[in-house]
């Protein structure tokens, strides 16, 4: 008995089916099977397909990468700190508030009790802030005075923050105290620059050349009208351009203001010559600066600094003196690189050096030294040799982490390692050395080797090789590689007419080469050369230095690992002066993008042994072949080689100079003794094998996260499979596409499907109206679309039928159908593909006999010589044609037929096409179309589209093919794919469930839900009964406006689990039948086809009753969902410490348990709690209960003078009510009070930026009433209409003229707002510091608990478990849900996403059994509050969204009516979907 096991490997899913043949070689009837499912979200799979790998994991790194920039932060200010409190320079307040005790390490260097003191401030007894440099204050207030002086005039002050500025410009030249010093260095501390990496900068485009510019606006001119009621203003520029806008507000408000602008100036190909337009205009386009545009305000504010000549302060404080209006951070002062931070600050301290001893003290410097490293001797010694000044900068404020080294993600040499000696043990370790960086010089020499040696050349006429009569000698060879290496891409074409030098010739009716390569012969499809090299070449050309300069192999190899090693551009710039001190060659250098971080599968160490046999003739050196490669080689001219290599080799060696030009798989035979994919085979022989494998498995090491977790699933799924069963004998597999593509193919993949499923909808549309088309009144000729529709009608479609015609009732019944079917959606695609005629004929072929018998679907290349159903492969064409074409492929059968005349029934008399014909009407109609037109012009099937069938040479596939082949493999296979895993295609898939009757299985396990749809929306959309072959049977359908991204197939997780099966069933026969490997004999074909077809080449079902069974076999499934409910695992922190030997050495982090928590505990907003002071009107007597809260100054003070006279409530209420509730002619039964938030409902706030959303409901929750009032003023003066108001245009404009919408009072512009909300759920950050007063909201999905509590009569009660109390309680120890709730009601059980239940009848429920219908199983999906949604197990994908499963796609209550929470028993479920338990 063999065991076949067959997988279908999606992104988030495994389909898996086990089947079994006997003795005889016949399948046994009993099936096992299931699909296993691995949730994500929808997000995550369409970014997946479109090539953007996103995973949880990924997005918590991310934040990771936060927080630890913000704890480096921390750590240079505590390590400051402790620097300046050695030199004594911190003032007595700030010094008191940090922690100085050794022995604390949580407070040592950082503020105590979580407060933040302000370095220039100090708090007084009365709680007021004292600014600690006033004397330098004052000096700056006489710059002010000098310079500005009506802002200082009448004891008007600036801010005190400015003098900082004037403290650092000061320092350039003068003493200031340590105090003011401090200052300063904590603030460079905190704002250092931008570490500017090399190769950041955008790569220069000589065509197009952007700038920043800020100009004054010398006039604005309206021109013209615009659309949707804009209007086009010319605005002349102070430098004479003129910008050209639209605008729905008036810009006369711009003169005389300076404005921002990114202008984008056009070059001819010199990069010299300006474009001008057909005016003789300059081609220059203007726009507002946005956030990506960061890099030219750098490149424009360092180039205005380094105009002026002056330090960063300097340069800021003289701007503020002359603008103090301007805002100096994100508008005058950009992101900028450090340098000019580090320059300025080495200034202030050689300056002040002379002022402080402190700062040149030799016992200072070491005191500093040990305070920092006390164990560190190493750089102990190293900082002694310095002075106090490299120590601040270099060491502390500007010291920049080297990265840390990915070098454990990068792969094992499978040949080379090196072994070292343990001295504590004497133990010998093995280390494997890193794979080769692909921009390495040596691995761009062996790729281009690889290259060079594999290139095969045929002739195109007879298909025969003749690579030696262009490559007869070695010198031929070395030409190619000299030509090549200093080349970027190849491809056929430029290689075989600048190197070949062939010229095109007409063969048949193209021009072609009359010799082809072995690669792909695409013109976009290009291979890579010597990239490296090219790459460098270019810089020299820039450099205007000779290309011999590359020519010193070891000064290329310097030159490429300094770029490839070093990424500070300020480092780079110095490695490379000393590398050639020339200013040209320095700049185009640095220029080279950082090169990709990308590996080849060997060592540096190992491609240098395999170039010494690969390179060919003066390239070849035998100096080069080290001591071991020359014994192998010497053994293998003595005759010691294996038979099978012997055989492979088809050449005799006779001598060391025969082992040059060596393939790679010979190369590494000859120096290793064996293939690298040898190293990866093993046999596992009991499942246990494969488990230790999935237990080492090494995270991260297939780079995409999403593949490996399937992956890793799909090993832990066959685990139990094999566990189960026993033994498995044969493994079929079949991975989705997206499973095996590159990024960039998954993208091209996407974005085809995207327009594929539009161009069937719009097809769809026009058909749908075709069809149910009575008259013309709706079509609209000015529509793109509708002018096809005019078009289709003018040909007569359905109009010029009548009852009398033949083909009458065929076409009425096609009109009258609901929806086109899909062949003749597939017809009208192909019609209009071939621009409405037959190719074989060129008559062009009318719509209203198209949906008729009188036209075919008719395959290009018959389907008996090679299975190929692609619209590629189809034409439509004449009934009567396509049976004289019969199995013959386009271009045979016209060569064979041109000219005959044809009689068509339904058509009439039709003539053959000639060949010149054909052809000219090939080229034409299929111009956009390449393959169809090749398909349309084979003479014979090419061996190229029979190896494309059959190889699948893909990284993931490779190495999924080579982990199961050691479950099956034999003793002794020595190949990485075992004989006994078979690689199965979608194509083949489709096309057995088409022949097996899978369809049909599905239609019938699907439908129920199409047709309770249609008693939901009371309609016949979804499908109708209709009588099939003798059989009510229900034909589902789908409203138009549903189809978009539908697949009837994909709603329902089951079908991997059918298509698995289909998989395990799928031969070796059939896959070869189907695989048209066998196509170029005719012979061998034929004979296979009855070996496994029935008639009309229908491939036979594995057994009778398969069809039965296998729908028997599904409606049993139980989808198993892998379950995300790790809420926190502990963390092992280690890190570099030196013990008191001064020895480096790994340590553990102790102290208190970490945790890393792997669920987002909140959203990103933070909120501050607000208490809001608004007023609202209410009754008198409600009023007299907080008096102090009354708005009316006049009636509050009446009051209180009758609360004098000693009035109680009630005397106060019967006073006002005897004067009729009116005081001072005014009416006080209601009455205006002041309410504040806390007492109704708690509030909190977060700052937004104004924008089109802020109307006047949004305006009401801005927290400042007197920025409502101002908002409002202004939208009333705009309609109310925030589209216009609130535009950046109309935010510009308000902030212009704020006084006016004040009531005349200054107020500053208005950009961000505080926008308060409900608290409502949103918790506390933390218990301590500020944080206690800010709040967030829980993420999305963190409800990850639902608990279900059982009184004593059997009354359930639910709650949902927060997330952070969940967390909370993981970290004791304990379960995640209390065994009993605050009411003492014990648990029942808990529910997580994915957990299974079931909802028992009611006569389950009074017997207590489960007979486990599975129509009653249901996912949980989520929980809030006390509320529970659930949703039908085996659903995927919502047919019609927010009705199928209600508005939230999710339902409380079961399908049969039952509230699911009230009734479910819990189930416990394996991977392979068997019930292990049912918890009542």
């Amino acid at each position: 008995m063999r065991t076949i096991l067959g997988l279908d490997l999606g992104t988030n899913s495994i389909g898996w089916a086990k089947v079994c043949i006997n003795d005889d070689g016949n399948y046994v009837r009993e099936i096992k099977l299931g699909s296993r499912i691995i949730p994500m979200s929808q997000d995550t799979l369409s970014n997946f397909d479109k090539g953007v790998t996103d995973s949880p994991t990924a997005a918590r790194t991310g934040f990771r990468g936060i927080r630890r920039i913000r704890e480096r932060v921390l750590q240079r200010r505590e390590r400051l700190h402790r620097v300046l409190h050695v030199m004594g320079f911190l003032p007595s307040h700030y010094e008191k508030a940090i922690g100085w005790n050794r022995e604390e390490a949580t407070t040592y260097g950082k503020f105590l009790d979580n407060g933040e003191p302000k370095l220039a401030w100090e708090r007084q007894e009365d709680g007021s802030m004292r600014f600690l440099f006033m004397d330098s204050f004052h000096e700056m207030m006489a710059d002010f005075a000098k310079c500005q002086p009506g802002l200082v005039a009448d004891g008007r002050k600036i801010p005190l923050d400015w003098t900082l500025y004037y403290l650092r410009k000061k320092a350039l030249t003068q003493a200031i105290k340590k105090e003011e010093l401090a200052w300063i260095l904590l603030n460079f501390n905190q704002k250092r620059g931008y570490y500017q990496l090399r190769g950041e900068e955008d790569e220069e485009d000589p065509t197009k050349r952007e700038e920043y510019y800020e100009l004054k606006v010398v006039s604005v001119e309206a021109a013209e009208e615009g659309k949707g009621g804009n209007t086009w203003y010319n605005v002349t520029l102070e430098n004479g351009w003129i910008y050209r806008r639209q605008s729905k507000i008036e810009l006369n408000d711009w003169t005389g203001k300076i404005r921002q602008f990114i202008v984008t100036t056009e070059y001819e190909k010199d990069g010299i010559t300006i474009k001008k337009d057909k005016n003789g205009e300059v081609k220059r386009s203007f726009r507002a600066p946005s956030e990506d545009d960061w890099g030219l305000r750098k490149k424009r504010t360092e180039s205005r600094l380094e105009d002026s000549g002056k330090t960063v302060g300097e340069f800021i404080y003289d701007h503020i003196l002359s603008e103090p209006a301007d805002k100096i951070r994100g508008n005058f002062i950009r992101t900028i690189e450090r340098k000019f931070y580090k320059k300025e600050l080495e200034a202030i301290l050689r300056e002040q050096s002379k002022h402080h001893k402190e700062l040149k003290d030799l016992n200072t410097l070491v005191n500093c030294i040990k305070e920092l490293y006390p164990n560190n001797k190493a750089h102990q010694d190293s900082l002694m040799k310095k002075d106090m000044i490299y120590l601040l900068i270099t060491d502390l404020i500007f010291y920049q982490r080297p990265l840390k080294s990915k070098k454990s993600l990068i792969a094992d040499c499978p040949y080379e390692y090196y072994e070292y000696v343990i001295k504590e043990t004497g133990e010998i370790k093995r280390q494997g050395i890193k794979c080769i960086a692909k921009s390495n010089p040596y691995y761009q020499e062996f790729r281009l080797w690889q290259f060079i040696i594999n290139l095969r050349l045929f002739d195109r006429t007879n298909d025969k090789e003749i690579t030696s009569e262009y490559l007869s000698s070695m010198e031929d060879y070395t030409k190619l590689f000299i030509y090549l290496n200093d080349r970027k891409e190849i491809n056929q074409e430029i290689l075989l007419k600048d190197f070949f030098k062939q010229k095109k010739v007409k063969m048949g009716m193209e021009k072609e080469f009359p010799i082809r390569w072995n690669y792909i012969e695409d013109k976009e499809k290009k291979y890579p050369c010597n990239e490296t090299r090219h790459e460098l070449l270019a810089a020299l050309d820039k450099a205007g230095i000779d290309h011999s300069w590359l020519d010193d192999k070891e000064r290329f190899y310097r030159l490429w690992h300094l770029l490839y090693s070093v990424e500070s551009k300020e480092e780079a710039e110095g490695a490379l002066r000393k590398l050639n001190d020339n200013e040209d060659f320095v700049n185009a250098f640095l220029k080279i993008k950082p090169f990709k971080k990308e590996y080849g599968a060997y060592s540096e160490k190992a491609i240098k042994k395999l170039l010494a046999v690969m390179r060919i003739g003066t390239l070849w050196n035998e100096d080069d072949i080290c001591e071991q490669t020359r014994n192998r080689i010497q053994s293998i001219i003595n005759g010691d080689i294996d038979e099978k290599i012997k055989e492979r080799m088809g050449r005799t060696f006779s001598q060391l100079s025969d082992f040059q030009g060596l393939p790679e798989w010979l190369a590494c035979y000859v120096v290793y003794g064996r293939h690298s994919e040898t190293t990866d085979i093993q046999r596992w022989t009991k499942p246990e094998n494969l488990m230790s494998y999935i237990k080492g498995f090494k995270q991260h090491s297939l780079r995409n996260p999403i593949v490996e977790q399937c992956i890793l699933e799909t090993l832990r799924t066959v685990h139990d499979i094999w566990k189960e069963a026993g033994h498995i004998d044969e493994i079929h597999i079949e991975l989705g596409r997206s499973m095996k593509s590159t990024a960039d193919q998954r993208a091209r993949m996407s974005k085809s499907i995207l327009q594929n499923e539009n161009t069937n909808l719009r097809i769809k549309s026009l058909l749908m109206e075709l069809k149910n088309a009575k008259e013309f009144e709706n079509v609209r000729p000015y529509s793109p679309m509708q002018q096809e529709i005019l078009r289709i009608y003018e040909e007569g479609a359905l109009q010029e039928l009548t009852k009398e015609d033949d083909q009458y009732p065929e076409i009425s019944k096609i009109s009258q159908m609901a929806q086109p079917s899909a062949k003749e959606l597939l017809k009208y695609r192909l019609w209009l593909d071939q621009k409405y005629c037959s190719p074989y004929t060129g008559k062009p072929i009318s719509l209203s006999k198209l949906f008729t018998s009188a036209y075919q679907i008719e395959h290009i290349i018959p389907q008996s010589r090679y299975f190929d159903d692609s619209f590629s492969n189809k034409v439509i064409c004449e009934a009567e044609v396509n049976q004289l074409k019969s199995n013959m492929l386009g271009y045979e059968f016209i060569k064979k037929h041109s000219g005959e005349i044809v009689h068509c029934t339904m058509v009439g008399d039709v003539k053959i096409l000639d060949a010149k014909e054909y052809y000219n009407f090939v080229t034409e109609h299929y111009a956009n179309n390449r393959r169809k037109k090749e398909k349309l012009l084979l003479e014979d099937i090419p061996q190229e589209f029979l190896n494309r069938q059959m190889n699948d040479s893909r990284y993931i596939s490779k190495k999924v093919m080579a982990l199961l082949s050691n479950i099956v493999r034999e003793e002794g296979e020595q190949e990485a794919k075992s004989k006994f895993v078979i690689a199965c295609s979608g194509g083949i898939t489709d096309r057995l469930k088409h022949d097996w009757g899978l369809i049909d299985v599905w239609n019938s396990i699907v439908y129920p839900r199409f047709e309770r749809l249609n008693k939901l929306t009371n309609t016949e959309n979804f499908g109708r009964w209709e009588n099939k072959e003798g059989k009510q049977v229900f034909q589902t359908s789908l409203p138009l406006e549903l189809q978009r991204g539908f697949s009837k197939k994909r709603i329902d997780h089951r079908h991997h689990a059918m298509d698995a099966l289909v998989i395990a069933c799928a031969s070796n026969y059939i896959i070869n039948y189907l695989n048209n490997e066998s196509a170029k004999s005719q012979e061998k074909r034929e004979d296979l086809r009855k070996k496994l077809c029935d008639k009309n080449r229908i491939i036979r079902k594995p057994w009778e009753t398969f069809t039965q069974d296998v729908r028997t076999a599904l409606e049993d499934v139980v989808v198993s969902f892998k379950n995300y409910v790790r809420v926190i695992n502990k963390a092992t922190n280690y890190y570099e410490k030196y013990d008191k030997n001064g020895k480096k050495g790994i340590a553990e982090q102790k102290g208190q348990d970490m945790w890393a928590i792997r669920k987002p505990m909140h959203k990103e907003t933070v909120f501050g709690q607000v208490n809001l002071r608004r007023k609202v009107t209410v009754k008198l007597k409600d009023a007299l209960e907080k008096i102090p809260a009354i708005y009316d100054k006049e009636l509050r003070d009446y009051i209180n003078i009758l609360v004098a006279k000693q009035f109680n409530k009630k005397q106060i209420l019967a006073h006002f009510k005897s004067i009729n509730y009116r005081l001072n002619m005014k009416s006080v039964d209601k009455v205006d009070v002041w309410q504040f938030s806390n007492e109704k409902e708690p509030m909190v706030a977060t700052r937004k930026p104004i924008d089109t959303s802020f109307d006047d409901k949004r305006i009401a929750t801005i927290t400042d009433t007197g920025i409502q009032k101002i908002l409002r003023n202004y939208l009333e003066t705009k309609d109310n209409d925030p589209n216009i108001a609130f535009t950046p245009e109309g935010i510009a404009e308000m902030n212009k003229h704020i006084t006016e919408y004040n009531n005349g009072k200054q107020h500053q512009p208005i950009l961000k707002v505080r926008v308060s909300e409900p608290k409502g759920a949103k918790y506390q950050v933390g218990k301590t510091g500020n944080k206690t007063s800010k709040f967030v909201e829980a993420q999305k999905g963190t409800n990850l608990y639902f608990a279900i509590y059982e009184d004593k009569e059997g009354n359930r009660s639910y709650s949902t478990i927060p997330l952070n109390e969940v967390i909370e309680r993981l970290k004791q120890g304990l379960s995640p849900v209390e065994d009993l709730n605050k009411r003492g009601e014990n648990l029942k059980f808990y529910l997580s996403p994915n957990d299974l239940v079931y909802v028992p009848t009611e006569e389950e429920k009074l017997s207590g059994e489960c007979k486990l219908n599975k129509d009653r199983i249901y996912k949980m999906v989520s929980s809030t509050g006390n509320e529970c949604y659930f949703i039908p197990y085996t659903v995927s994908n919502v047919i019609f969204n927010k009705v199928e499963f209600e508005s939230l796609n999710k339902m409380g209550r079961a399908l049969t009516g039952e509230m699911i929470k009230a009734v479910c028993r819990k189930l416990e479920i394996d991977r392979l979907g068997n019930i292990l338990k049912i918890i009542k």
